[in-house]
């Protein structure tokens, strides 16, 4: 049952990271009318998304490489990127239209900053939580996916011109670093400070659990990153005739409606939560892994329905919103698996050094979907996707499987710590109070 402090700090962080994430798409939502003043095809804007995946790609493997979110308070570290965040985006609103270099540059330091807040939330998250989990992590990803579709709706609903929807997210991203230094703190079952311990970032490489539940996270984002980014091209690329404000909402809503697939998935990956014992870890993740493969399954199959349904649009509509349900529904589940693998006073290095390979890998995904719809069409791009859910799925079943390291029957070997007694504990989690 959710404590009256759980839930509190469960809906102020979810709230938080949804504000700051709407900083996330800002570039790739005003990227029509930035092309037309630069007088830009789309590989070249383009490189406003990727300059914000590549930012967050630096700014988490700095952030692993140091144990930035182990060593220092993580709720200090999320509201003070959050404002350096803000402050960037924003001056890449007065910036963008005269100088194209100023403004990829303010959009990587932008994505720099929010690999202080996404990450490191989890890990807020992660030290209020042992049972129900799932569902916490799924909420605040959920709440992550509304933020990132949230410039969709500003730019369709708002009538505002581009620079107006770009300085709405920094004020958005202004309000989540004032909650988050106002109103929330670690909670209960946070590890304490950890010491530096450069090791530590290669540790997803070693243990075998932790590298599988990587890779099966990096199919996941390779279609992740490039339905969000490219669903309002896809779908004005279906029907050309539409207005802009139609294609706007159904984007928008193709995105946000993913919080639902979260929340499910988080209440189907907690329903083991409750398990204790001998080699209980090895069942939650085992469940976790179950939910991962039926989520990528069904992304999988609506890249291919959304091929088949290309010229139709309410067709290729209603495919994107069941699409958007499933592409990142599985995402918090990965990073409870991590939570639950991963030693327990770094947490936050293996949280952060998952984030930035996947989403180094979307800088090559979302560059590569672009490539496949120049040369052969959207219809095809979409397609190509469903490449990422495939491998994922082979990663989550020798997960699950034998050699994947879990034992059901035995405590867990990885993510062990010496007690307080000089007695090794598998707790995936570090002491309570």
């Amino acid at each position: 049952m959710m404590g009256s402090d759980e839930r509190r700090t469960l809906w102020l962080l979810a709230l938080a990271e949804l504000l700051a994430m709407s900083l996330w798409f800002t570039g790739t939502v005003v990227l029509p009318q930035l092309s037309k003043l630069w007088g830009a095809d789309l590989a070249r804007a383009s490189w406003l998304t990727l300059g914000v995946q590549l930012g967050f790609v630096v700014g988490a493997l700095v952030s692993a490489t140091f144990n930035l979110a182990d060593v220092y308070r993580p709720t200090r570290l999320f509201w003070i990127c959050a404002l350096l965040a803000a402050g960037a985006n924003a001056l890449f609103a007065w910036v963008a239209e005269a100088l194209w270099v100023g403004a990829l540059g303010l959009r990587f330091l932008t994505g720099v900053f929010l690999a202080g807040v996404y990450p490191t939330g989890m890990k807020i998250l992660a030290g209020w939580f042992r049972q129900g989990r799932g569902l916490a992590l799924g909420v605040l990803v959920g709440a992550l996916t509304v933020g990132s579709a949230l410039p969709h709706a500003v730019q369709a609903g708002g009538g505002l011109p581009w620079r107006g929807v770009v300085l709405a997210s920094s004020a958005f991203a202004l309000v989540s670093a004032a909650l988050v230094a106002r109103f929330v703190h670690e909670g209960p079952h946070a590890a304490p400070p950890a010491v530096f311990d450069l090791r530590q970032a290669g540790e997803v490489f070693r243990n075998r659990p932790l590298r599988l539940a990587t890779l099966g996270y990096l199919g996941h984002m390779w279609e992740l990153y490039s339905m969000w980014g490219w669903i309002a091209v896809m779908l004005t690329a279906s029907s050309p005739e539409r207005p802009r404000v139609a294609v706007e909402w159904a984007a928008f809503f193709a995105v946000a409606i993913g919080a639902v697939g979260c929340v499910w998935a988080g209440r189907a990956a907690d329903a083991a939560s409750a398990v204790t014992g001998e080699g209980a870890v090895a069942r939650r993740v085992v469940r976790r892994a179950d939910v991962t493969i039926v989520a990528m399954a069904v992304s999988g199959v609506c890249c291919l329905l959304a091929a088949l349904a290309f010229e139709h649009f309410t067709w290729l509509v209603g495919i994107s919103l069941v699409w958007g349900v499933a592409v990142i529904a599985d995402s918090a589940q990965f990073s409870a698996i991590i939570s639950e693998v991963a030693e327990s006073r770094y947490v936050g290095t293996a949280l952060a050094l998952q984030t930035a390979v996947g989403f180094l890998l979307t800088t090559i995904s979302v560059r590569a979907a672009a490539a496949v719809a120049g040369t052969f069409g959207w219809r095809w791009a979409a397609a190509s996707m469903a490449v990422g859910p495939v491998l994922g799925i082979v990663a989550m079943v020798r997960l699950k499987g034998r050699n994947g390291g879990l034992s059901l029957r035995s405590p867990m070997r990885y993510g062990a710590r010496a007690g307080g007694d000089g007695q090794t504990t598998t707790d995936p989690m570090g002491p309570k109070g």
